[in-house]
């Protein structure tokens, strides 16, 4: 296989920091060579409260890459969501340039930018623009026009936008990891390329990525994303249920939920679970059957949200082609049970077919690493480890250079 370039996903979630690299093949196939994971301690409901904290989970993440690529990474494609980014639907229409009136690469781009003039708040700022079809004088559905004739260039595009103080504070995370960001994808347009089916988008079909402490919920319809929005639900609240009902600190109540949580009786273990509560003298045991007693109420309630989500976007009926789950909250044992009585459709988990990253927690970055490849949004930053000699120095050699010069001068 004749390698010619390496792409980065960058997914910075509550819980963890994640990072992907990828090698793609002349024939514009991927393989995922490369796998970073940090805990996010600088993160909350997919909010940076902690700059400096956020920065270190990036550099863990990346450094966790480096050594498994024998490569330094300096350029990443962002991929965002959660509560600060929301979708529109806007069009674009130019005149076609050129005396024949064929259409160029040029018109396409043109046309595109012209998608981008709307208003939207000054708190606000364009994040990417995507185009669902085109139309050229007056035929619909296009989904490439180059090489077309025509006198009028039109496209239907979503629009992707961002909280503006978010997304500063996002760039200065990765620009103070020394890292340059290449291009930002909205997961739920990655995700959706992935996880579902062409039947499933054409049909209509709900992606929904349970994360840590976000809910992040992609509705699609005639093979289009018709909506994204997110709900302050996840994980993390099953997590703080059970520390205040075992009154055991927040780390440990997270490992009982890993090893032996589950959201229905008929799904739980038989096992009898020793902890030790904040303040008490001896170890309390109990029944990995009580812990339901913590957990079904609280995921109940996230599907009672999520159904009032889908009612709120247009779907008073379930979905014609089900409901996905992925996200890492979906590998909780009877989880999916719950999801199918409360949505009242058919319901599957979805799990990355990728060696490495074939858990659910990692659909998103693996999705964004699979969406810039094929869509082309990637800086090109290496092409094997022989050219490590020809690019910039690593980040440790940068700062120690920087430290010489202040010490020493010169």
């Amino acid at each position: 296989m004749a390698k010619t370039s390496m792409l980065c996903s960058l997914d910075l979630g509550t819980s963890n920091t994640r990072v992907i690299v990828g090698e793609i093949d002349r024939e514009g196939a991927v393989n995922i060579i490369g796998i970073g994971q940090s805990k996010s301690t600088g993160m909350k409901k997919g909010i940076i409260i902690d700059i400096e904290a956020a920065v270190n989970s990036i550099e863990d993440a990346v450094s966790q890459a480096e050594r498994m690529i024998g490569e330094d990474i300096d350029t990443v494609v962002l991929g965002i969501g959660g509560p600060q980014t929301t979708l529109l639907r806007n069009s674009g229409v130019v005149a076609v340039q050129g005396e024949d009136k064929e259409i160029t690469p040029q018109d396409v781009t043109r046309v595109v930018q012209a998608a981008q003039v709307l208003a939207i708040p000054p708190e606000r700022e364009i994040i990417s623009v995507n185009p669902i079809s085109y139309i050229v004088d007056g035929y619909e559905g296009i989904k490439d026009p180059v090489g077309m004739i025509g006198v009028r260039l039109e496209v239907d595009a979503l629009v992707v936008t961002g909280k503006a103080t978010y997304l500063q504070n996002v760039r200065r995370c990765v620009e103070k990891a020394d890292l340059e960001i290449s291009d930002v994808v909205l997961k739920g347009i990655a995700g959706g390329n992935m996880a579902l089916s062409s039947d499933e988008r054409e049909l209509g079909c709900a992606l929904i990525d349970i994360g840590a402490g976000v809910t992040e919920i992609s509705l699609y319809k005639h093979n289009t994303i018709q909506s994204f929005t997110s709900i302050p639900q996840g994980g993390d609240l099953i997590t703080y249920d059970l520390a205040h009902g075992l009154r055991v600190p927040y780390s440990q109540a997270e490992q009982i939920k890993l090893l032996y949580g589950a959201a229905s009786y008929e799904a739980a273990g038989q096992e009898a679970i020793s902890y030790d509560s904040v303040g008490a003298s001896e170890s309390t045991q109990i029944d990995a059957t009580r812990l339901v007693e913590y957990i079904k109420p609280r995921v109940e309630e996230m599907f009672d949200f999520i159904r009032n989500e889908l009612i709120k976007s247009g779907f008073r009926e379930p979905p014609s082609g089900g409901i996905v789950l992925t996200g890492g909250t979906c590998q909780l044992p009877g989880l999916l049970e719950v999801a199918e009585r409360k949505l009242g459709t058919n319901v599957r988990i979805y799990r990355p077919e990728h060696i490495g990253v074939s858990d659910p927690s990692f659909t998103s970055s693996t999705a964004v690493l699979y969406y810039a490849a094929g869509h082309k949004k990637i800086k090109f930053h290496g092409s094997g480890k022989d050219s490590r000699t020809q690019r910039k120095p690593g980040k440790f050699m940068s700062k120690f250079r920087s430290l010489f010069t202040e010490l020493f001068g010169g």
